[in-house]
């Protein structure tokens, strides 16, 4: 990575052009701006709040939506509400459709009045359905509770809490690589020994315990936070050292001592002249540090200690898929998963494709 050229020249080539070109990272984009899409209009893509929960129908299988009528004819889509009854022969809950009554699915109908992009008050909603039905397109959690409309409240958390931590750990380990490398000697050799301690650190076992140790009564939105600045002070260490490796080579280079004999100082030096050269790494490194915060975070959801219910990320909704029999039986509880797979493969592609893009030659390694 050491040779990447130079931010100037990377914008030449147009990263976008050539992401678009690939066709695997297309699809890539195309997919992640669909996903986040979908969660910052959550409000109106689903029918119900994050809060709502029907105790009646834990476990409720997927609804199925019907255009064909029992006539066989082309019908306006429909869906029929389950009776939940209890099989003594099996010692479990089961669920038929109640075919004495439809209800039509509507779309663009008015219901609980929300802030669109937490901004703009409305009360329109994608699709719902008549008073009395209920639908559950991708079934119901042990507490009632609307899978789908989850998954999008969710993904909010899942899908942001890297970008969250970028605006740390990058900043940080820039500066810190900067200064580093810019000054050499003794205040190298001193912080780099630092950066080399927090690194040799287990990262998800110190999660594991900075979590553990959090609070019980701590609110959803304030574990949130802590989760962000844990995984952004991690992993900052390891990326400075890249960069403290780049600003040996560039600070010998003539523009930097030009700024030099006209008087600039060490730090506009660093931040104006140096680091500006170091931004075609930066990019790369970014995007493939994406996916490992989506991870930690999922699980340490996963495991309890993230998120915590009734609030909603991809890793906690996941953690009821963690029996057997809700893997057999209940194969919608999997979402989140193939969702999280999804996410951070194409963040992978992308950042693939970007890395081929600022560094031609690593296509030949």
């Amino acid at each position: 990575m050491a040779n990447l050229p130079n931010f100037n020249d990377v914008q030449k080539e147009n990263l976008l052009k050539a992401i678009l070109k690939d066709s695997f990272a297309k699809y890539a984009l195309l997919i992640l701006l669909f996903l986040y899409l979908a969660v910052f209009l959550a409000s109106f893509i689903t029918p119900y709040s994050k809060d709502y929960s029907n105790r009646n129908k834990a476990y409720c299988p997927p609804s199925k939506i019907y255009i064909i009528n029992e006539q066989g004819k082309l019908s306006l889509p429909y869906t029929y509400n389950y009776i939940r009854y209890f099989d003594k022969e099996n010692f479990d809950s089961k669920y038929i459709e109640d075919r004495t009554h439809k209800y039509r699915v509507k779309y663009f109908s008015k219901g609980e009045k929300y802030k669109l992009f937490g901004i703009i008050p409305f009360d329109r909603h994608f699709y719902d359905v008549e008073k009395g039905g209920e639908l559950y397109l991708l079934g119901t959690d042990i507490n009632g509770r609307d899978n789908f409309s989850r998954l999008l409240y969710g993904g909010r958390i899942s899908l942001t809490i890297g970008f969250l931590a970028l605006f740390i750990s990058f900043p940080l380990g820039m500066l810190y690589g900067g200064i580093s490398g810019y000054l050499g000697g003794k205040t190298d050799f001193i912080m780099m020994r630092i950066s080399e301690a927090i690194m040799s650190i287990p990262s998800f076992y110190l999660l594991i315990i900075l979590a553990s140790i959090l609070p019980a009564n701590m609110t959803s939105a304030q574990r949130f936070s802590l989760i962000v600045v844990i995984l952004a002070l991690i992993g900052w260490a390891g990326f400075s050292r890249v960069v403290r490796g780049m600003v040996l080579s560039i600070k010998k280079k003539e523009f930097v001592i030009a700024a030099e004999a006209i008087g600039a100082s060490n730090f506009r030096t660093i931040v104006f002249h140096i680091l500006p050269q170091t931004l075609s790494y930066v990019i790369v490194a970014m995007t493939l540090s994406v996916p490992s915060y989506i991870l930690s975070e999922s699980g340490l959801s996963f495991l309890g200690l993230g998120i915590q219910q009734p609030d909603a990320s991809w890793g906690n909704m996941l953690k009821e898929a963690q029996e057997f029999i809700n893997i057999v039986s209940r194969p919608w509880l999997l979402t989140p998963g193939f969702l999280i797979f999804v996410a951070v493969l194409s963040f992978n592609v992308i950042g693939d494709t970007i890395r081929d893009t600022v560094d031609p030659n690593s296509k030949e390694r």
